[in-house]
């Protein structure tokens, strides 16, 4: 191989795999994919949900990008163009969606719409991101909208937005906030299934990883390193008592977003599997066969997956349900220890002990 060569492996447009009638199925989280393929098992759901959408916006969301942010094209930002129609065409998306750059200092990026799905990415991401990142993150959009998740999201923004204006009328913010609850938690698994789907169009997980530190720590790579990036999502995962593991759930239900950290460790642990290398090899589900896929099988697979996580979880709280699952005795005695921070041969409950205190 000549050095011409050699260095032409490495340049952004370098050929990728591409992953003809690829179903999402092949790249979602088994909780997205199992939430996703019980509605779409329901009969007419589409069309109630829909129906029941028209209340929506829609057609003032898209005027507003129109008129109010830049369209990817041609002849505006054509490296995005670019990206986007080899994601569409890495992943078989035959009806390239719309893209926008919106102005927005914050780095963000979204996919939305009921009937067509519409990318938004704003000045602040493009500003941040180098290709190959960038490249991971039009692949990560491109993901929501072959799964579907455009419209979810979609609802969400819109629920998220009325549970603000009727807050003030007692108990009327109570139901809205249980349904966006509920989707939060559902759409926060469907952007783990996104990250997949980045790695699948870009294809170089150092440029994912690179992006997602870039999301938490800022443009400052020279300061940061991936390993260590890493270490933090370790230690998040297993440190601390069951304080933290109960002060973990309060700060991640306001968000859409998992942690950077958390996206970031489960992105390497997929990219590791059997079935990331084998989807790479052209061994994928396929979307002709969607119509087929069974809905117990599918939560059949999200049971497990969540049964591994919590048997091979580090985290104080997930440690306690499997002592419950196991039938551990002292369970008062173990939360008491859990909340206090105190280990067992250090409670003051051993032998010699008197067991009083002073105040």
């Amino acid at each position: 191989m000549t050095e011409g060569n050699d260095g032409a492996q490495h340049l952004p447009g370098r050929e990728r795999r591409r992953f003809p009638g690829i179903s999402s199925r092949a790249y979602e989280h088994p909780a997205d994919r199992s939430a996703l393929v019980a509605l779409r098992k329901l009969s007419g759901f589409d069309t109630v949900f829909k129906a029941l959408s028209g209340l929506l916006p829609e057609r003032s969301l898209r005027l507003l990008f129109l008129s109010d942010s830049v369209r990817v094209g041609e002849r505006q930002f054509a490296h995005l163009n670019h990206m986007l129609r080899d994601a569409c065409h890495i992943l078989d998306l035959e009806k390239v969606p719309p893209m926008y750059v919106s102005q927005d200092p914050k780095p963000n990026a979204m996919c939305i719409g009921l009937d067509e799905p519409i990318i938004v990415v704003s000045t602040g991401l493009v500003e941040l991101l180098d290709e190959e990142e960038m490249r991971a993150v039009v692949g990560h959009e491109v993901g929501h909208a072959l799964s579907g998740h455009s419209v979810y999201r979609t609802i969400l923004l819109f629920l998220t937005n009325l549970a603000l204006k009727v807050a003030w009328i007692p108990l009327g913010n109570v139901a809205i906030m249980a349904i966006v609850t509920a989707l939060r938690e559902w759409f926060r698994k469907s952007e783990l299934s996104a990250d997949r789907a980045g790695l699948l169009v870009g294809q170089d997980l150092q440029a994912s990883m690179r992006g997602l530190m870039k999301l938490a720590g800022g443009n400052h790579l020279h300061e940061m390193n991936v390993d260590a990036f890493l270490e933090q999502a370790e230690e998040y995962e297993a440190g601390g008592d069951l304080r933290d593991s109960v002060l973990k759930i309060m700060n991640v239900l306001p968000r859409s977003h998992p942690f950077t950290t958390v996206r970031a460790a489960e992105l390497r642990k997929w990219a590791r599997t059997r079935e990331y290398q084998r989807v790479m090899d052209g061994h994928y589900a396929r979307r002709e066969d969607d119509r087929d896929t069974s809905v117990s099988d599918s939560f059949r697979q999200s049971a497990n997956h969540y049964s591994d996580s919590v048997r091979n979880s580090k985290d104080p709280l997930m440690g306690l349900v499997r002592d419950i699952a196991g039938g551990a005795g002292d369970l008062g005695g173990r939360l008491r220890d859990g909340f206090t921070g105190r280990r067992r041969d250090d409670s003051g409950d051993g032998p010699g002990e008197t067991g009083g205190s002073t105040s």
